[in-house]
């Protein structure tokens, strides 16, 4: 996997990674962060149909850290009880506060990188405190758009997805796609972007790439490109409330500070949905323990896919309902001005995986494999994801895949 990038067209915001200092502090808040990723994810696949899926938790967190920074009353009370956490805590403030940024090593082969963009309605001023910890704290740059007027090709929204805002306030402009906000004022969205590059920590190898089949949920079969490599992983077997059993692949990259989790039932005949129906925060926590090296024959197919959701009923489901009304939106912490509010959400992510974990077209070679005597992983049917990072405990993005050859929208 070479290139991801994920964009929440919303007030985002990095959650939290763990505090060097303060190791006890560091684990509570992975946990925290844990739980509110399957959380939403769950909810997701709630209202998503039975297809390829993806998100970024860490980069919904952001949102929800930052509206912290200037919610207030019951809005914030609600934000508190979804994250768990409350960000005007001095010990909150110390783990959040680290620089963002780069936070691989591209010389390495891992790159990781963070924008945050908050864009702000012409004419609502904003408090000099709030701007300066959305600066200091989360690396964010401040816009002010007029989301009234929707036809201008070359947007601040649209230089900010390339990378061209800068860390500058800009000049008020015009928000391409503005009639997605609505035409209500004063409110506010934030871009956050999260760009992955990477490659494995042992590539597969292109002439070792077989067309074989992959069950879908629904029985039929696809023929997919399945990579394929006989390596040392770390692997693990666990058990649902239900009894059922399911099995955990870690795929390292690079640097190993990042790593992929792929997630199958162990039985055939045991659906992914209750798998993600009956996973918890908890266990998710519990994996490492339970993983231990081994010697496998690992089959992966290459997917790439694109899901762009709407968050606003997400959110609401989760328990912030009062950050998307008018009447009752509280954000005195960002603008002393009345009737500021989050007018719409929308989360997009990107996600490739290949070979040698970059974007690169390759011709599939068409050859029997020599089979090893090792256990085998093959994820031929409907698997679970999760791209984290090691030592911080973040997850970066979760999804499915229920068909690596459905097309990217």
């Amino acid at each position: 996997m070479r290139c991801l990038s994920a964009t929440s067209f919303l007030l985002c915001l990095w959650l939290v990674e763990r505090s060097r200092g303060n190791s006890s502090l560091g684990n509570s808040l992975s946990e925290l962060h844990t739980e509110f990723s399957v959380s939403l994810y769950q909810t997701l696949t709630e209202t998503e149909n039975n297809s390829n899926l993806i998100v970024s938790p860490v980069s919904i967190s952001l949102s929800l850290g930052l509206l912290q920074l200037g919610a207030r009353g019951h809005t914030l009370a609600q934000l508190q009880e979804t994250m768990g956490y409350d960000v005007h805590d001095a010990r909150i403030q110390e783990a959040v506060s680290q620089p963002q940024g780069d936070l691989g090593n591209s010389t390495q082969g891992v790159r990781l990188q963070l924008t945050n963009i908050l864009f702000i309605q012409s004419g609502v001023q904003l408090l000099p405190a709030f701007t300066q910890s959305a600066r200091e704290w989360y690396n964010s740059s401040l816009l002010s758009v007029n989301f009234s007027r929707p036809n201008r090709t070359h947007s601040p929204l649209q230089q900010g997805a390339h990378g061209k805002a800068g860390g500058e306030d800009a000049e008020s402009g015009d928000l391409e796609g503005g009639a997605l906000w609505g035409a209500a004022t004063p409110h506010m969205a934030l871009l956050s972007q999260v760009v992955f590059q990477g490659a494995w920590q042992k590539q597969f190898l292109f002439t070792e790439t077989q067309n074989l089949p992959f069950t879908l949920s629904d029985g039929q079969t696809v023929k997919v490109p399945m990579m394929y490599q006989s390596t040392e992983v770390n692997f693990g077997q666990f058990r649902l409330p239900s009894e059922h059993r399911y099995t955990v692949l870690e795929l390292p990259y690079l640097d190993r500070s990042l790593s992929l989790l792929v997630v199958l039932p162990s039985d055939r005949k045991t659906p992914l949905l209750q798998l993600e129906a009956q996973l918890t925060g908890h266990a998710v926590a519990l994996w490492d323990t339970g993983l231990r090296r081994t010697k496998m024959d690992v089959f992966l197919p290459r997917f790439k896919m694109h899901t762009r959701v709407n968050l606003k009923p997400v959110l609401q489901s989760l328990g912030i309902s009062g950050a998307f009304d008018p009447s009752a939106a509280d954000f005195r912490g960002i603008s002393e001005m009345e009737g500021l509010y989050v007018s719409e959400a929308f989360h997009e992510a990107r996600m490739e995986v290949t070979e040698e974990g970059a974007s690169a077209a390759a011709a599939t070679a068409m050859l029997l494999l020599k089979r090893s005597r090792a256990p085998v992983f093959k994820a031929d049917r409907p698997f679970l994801f999760i791209l984290r990072h090691i030592n911080r405990g973040s997850v970066l993005f979760m999804g499915r895949v229920v068909n690596p050859a459905e097309q990217v929208h």
